[in-house]
């Protein structure tokens, strides 16, 4: 996403560093009807390994449950390369799911959803 995306009205978007050095970064994206969008989520490749992702998503779960959405929704990729991200998204809950608004199918996209409702908090 660029900068002017980012300061959209309905993306909230955090950073996470260390030392002064960014580590991360995620944003959200507000959706109709109580859904809510990882709209972007990056740790530095340097930074990997060390469970800054896992601390991310767990913020950005916490922050969409606060907000009282009911759900969270995804898109990452299909290919190898995106593995790693689509199991944190696993073991955090999330399952596939057909497209979510927005996306159409796509060989290279994987959607994915996550509830938020009070008894999974």
């Amino acid at each position: 996403m660029g900068a002017d995306e980012l300061n959209a009205a309905n993306i909230r978007f955090w950073t996470i560093s260390e030392n002064n050095v960014l580590l991360g970064c995620a944003a959200l994206k507000a959706l109709p009807d109580g859904l809510v969008e990882i709209k972007s989520m990056h740790v530095l490749e340097q930074a990997r390994g060390r469970g800054i992702a896992r601390v991310l998503l767990e913020f950005l779960i916490s922050e969409a449950r606060v907000e009282n959405n009911r759900e969270m929704v995804l898109e990452t990729g299909s290919m190898e390369a995106y593995a790693a991200a689509r199991a944190l998204y696993e073991r955090a809950g999330f399952s596939f799911c057909d497209p979510i608004p927005g996306y159409f199918e796509d060989p290279n996209s994987i959607y994915m959803r996550l509830a938020l409702d009070s008894a999974e908090q």
